[in-house]
């Protein structure tokens, strides 16, 4: 009868060790997940004031757009959370295709090495 509550109480304590350690391990891949995702933001933040002084050489009218995604970017910046961070991060992926309608306009800014890298 004794060997027997050891061997239930091992098998507890294995599952138990076994759904802690599961969770850990999710709560950790989760953790880098975000922080991959914030590192790619940060990247294109990091990016997107060269792509405005290529672009504003070639779209002086376009002000209001450069303006939003200068806006936006400074939000995507101050997020306190992922949550906010994320979307605030759509809004400027909408905003930046913007900029890249004003490529269709100007031909030259199409073939500005810059602007090509700076798309990618």
């Amino acid at each position: 009868m004794f060997f027997i509550i050891i061997a239930v109480v091992a098998v507890v304590a294995i599952f138990v060790i076994s759904v802690y350690n599961g969770l850990v391990k999710s709560r950790m891949q989760t953790q880098e997940a975000w922080s991959q995702i914030d590192v790619q933001l940060k990247r294109r933040n990091d990016l997107i004031p060269n792509l405005l002084e290529t672009v504003k050489g070639y779209g002086k009218y376009e002000k209001s757009t450069l303006e939003n995604v200068t806006r936006l970017r400074n939000q995507v910046a101050a997020a306190s959370s992922p949550a906010q961070a994320m979307e605030a991060s759509d809004a400027l992926t909408r905003s930046i295709s913007g900029i890249f309608a004003v490529a269709e306009n100007y031909p030259d800014l199409k073939a500005n090495t810059n602007y090509l890298k700076l798309q990618e």
